[in-house]
C-alpha cells in the first residue's frame, strides 16, 4: 500500500476579518504545488479535538474566495482553547486537550499546523508548539497590534470601513450642524481610529495610548466654532481611556477578554452637557469586520498564506510569518505574543495629525509639532495607565 501523501492542515480562529478566506485559497494553491494534501479545520481550533470537524480542500472548493470576507472554515473565541483573559493575561490549555490535538494530528499525517488568528490564537498557537505539534502562524486582526509585523491583513479593509462612514458623516454633520462621534474597534491599541481620522478628515481622535481631558475636547469644538465651522467629527477607539483613567467594557467572564464599548455614547452625552449641543453617536461594530477585502489585504493575506506554506516545507516550524515592508518574512511566535504593537504617541502618524490641526484631546492644537519640537509632546497631558 502506498504511503500517504504528507498533509498540511489550516484553521481561523478568533474573530473574523476580510482576508481570511485569501489566506486559505493560498494555502491550498501552494500546498498543491508542492504535492501537499491540505485540510481545513471547522470552528478554529474546536475542530482539531473529539468530534474531529475538518474539510479536505482542494482548488475546486477554494476556487473564487479571494475576495470574499469572512472564512469558509468558521471561527470562534470561545470554548475549550480560550488562552487570553485581559489585555496580557494568558491561561495554559489543558494537557489531555493538548493530548487530544496530537492524536488528531498523528491520524491525519498532519507535517504542519497553520494557524490563523490574533495575539490570543497566536498564544494558544504557541502552546500547541511547546506540546509537540508542528505548528506555523498566519498574524490576523483588524486591530493591528501585533508588534511583530508592520501590518496584519485586516486591518486596511477595517480602515477603509471607517473611512467610509466618515465621509458618510461629514456631509450630514456639515449639513445639520452637528458634533458627530464615531466608535471604532481596535481593543488597547488605536492604529484603527488613527489612520482612519486621518484618512477620513476628523477634527478629533481620541486613542488609548493618548491620555485627554473633555475640556481640550470642547474647546476645539468651540474653536471651529469661532471659525465658521459649526460641525466636528470626534473618533473614539473602543479602547481610550476615559479622563479618570477608566475603560468602558462589559467585563470578563473569567475565560474571556474583556468586552469593550460605548465610550462613544459617553463621550458624546458628556459634551453635549457641556456645549449645549446636540452631539450624536455611530458605533461601526462588526461592519469593521465584514466585507470583502481591500487589494492590499488580499496581496498580504496571499502572501502570508503562501509563505507558512513554505515555513512548513523547510521545516521552520513554531514560526509566524510577518510583513516587514518590502519582504515577508518570520519571527518565533513566541516573539510575535511578546507585546502589543501601540500607537506611538510621539510617532510620524500622530505628529502628522497635529501639524494637521486634529485634536488628541491632551493638549491644544495651535501650534504645529513641527514649529515648535517640544509642542509635539505635551509634557503635562494626562497620560493613560500602562
Amino acid at each position: 500500500m502506498a504511503e500517504p501523501k504528507p498533509c498540511i492542515g489550516i484553521l481561523t480562529s478568533g474573530g473574523d476579518c476580510p482576508g481570511l478566506n485569501a489566506v486559505i485559497r493560498a494555502v491550498v494553491k501552494t500546498s498543491v504545488r508542492l504535492n501537499y494534501d491540505c485540510v481545513g479545520f471547522l470552528r478554529g481550533y474546536e475542530g482539531l479535538i473529539e468530534p474531529v470537524s475538518y474539510l479536505p480542500l482542494n482548488r475546486r472548493n477554494t476556487a473564487g474566495i479571494l475576495t470574499q470576507g469572512g472564512t469558509i472554515l468558521g471561527s470562534t473565541n470561545k470554548g475549550r482553547f480560550s488562552a487570553t483573559v485581559g489585555e496580557d493575561q494568558r491561561i495554559s490549555i489543558d494537557p489531555a486537550i493538548l493530548d487530544q490535538v496530537a492524536t488528531t494530528v498523528r491520524q491525519l499525517n498532519l507535517c504542519g499546523l497553520i494557524c490563523v488568528g490574533g495575539d490570543g490564537s497566536l498564544a494558544i498557537a504557541q502552546q500547541l508548539f511547546e506540546y509537540g505539534i508542528p505548528v506555523v502562524g498566519v498574524p490576523k486582526t483588524i486591530d493591528n497590534d501585533l508588534g511583530a509585523t508592520a501590518f496584519t491583513f485586516g486591518f486596511d479593509s477595517a480602515v477603509a470601513t471607517a473611512t467610509d462612514a466618515l465621509d458618510r458623516l461629514h456631509t450630514t454633520a456639515a449639513s445639520h450642524e452637528r458634533v458627530m462621534v464615531l466608535e471604532v474597534m481596535g481593543r488597547h491599541a488605536g492604529w484603527i481610529a488613527l489612520h482612519a481620522g486621518i484618512a477620513g478628515g476628523a477634527d478629533v481622535i481620541l486613542l488609548p495610548e493618548i491620555g485627554w481631558t473633555y475640556e481640550n475636547v470642547c474647546s476645539k469644538v468651540l474653536r471651529r466654532d469661532a471659525a465658521g465651522k459649526n460641525f466636528t467629527l470626534i473618533v473614539v477607539a473602543e479602547g481610550a481611556s476615559l479622563p479618570d483613567g477608566g475603560l468602558v467594557a462589559d467585563g470578563s467572564n473569567g475565560h474571556q477578554q474583556v468586552q469593550l464599548g460605548g465610550i462613544g455614547e459617553m463621550v458624546a452625552a458628556e459634551v453635549g452637557r457641556r456645549l449645549h449641543r446636540e452631539v450624536r453617536t455611530v458605533v461601526l461594530g462588526h461592519l469593521q469586520r465584514g466585507g470583502n477585502p481591500t487589494t492590499f489585504d488580499r496581496v498580504l493575506a496571499t502572501q502570508f498564506g503562501a509563505h507558512a506554506v513554505g515555513l512548513i516545507h523547510q521545516g521552520r516550524l513554531g514560526q509566524m510569518v510577518c510583513y516587514r515592508p518590502p519582504d515577508i518574512e518570520s519571527v518565533p511566535i513566541a516573539e510575535a505574543i511578546g507585546g502589543l504593537s501601540r500607537v506611538d504617541p510621539n510617532g510620524s502618524a500622530v505628529k502628522a495629525a497635529r501639524a494637521l490641526g486634529i485634536s488628541l484631546g491632551d493638549c491644544p492644537d495651535l501650534v504645529s509639532p513641527f514649529a515648535v519640537p517640544s509642542a509635539s509632546t505635551c509634557e503635562d497631558a494626562p497620560r493613560p495607565t500602562p
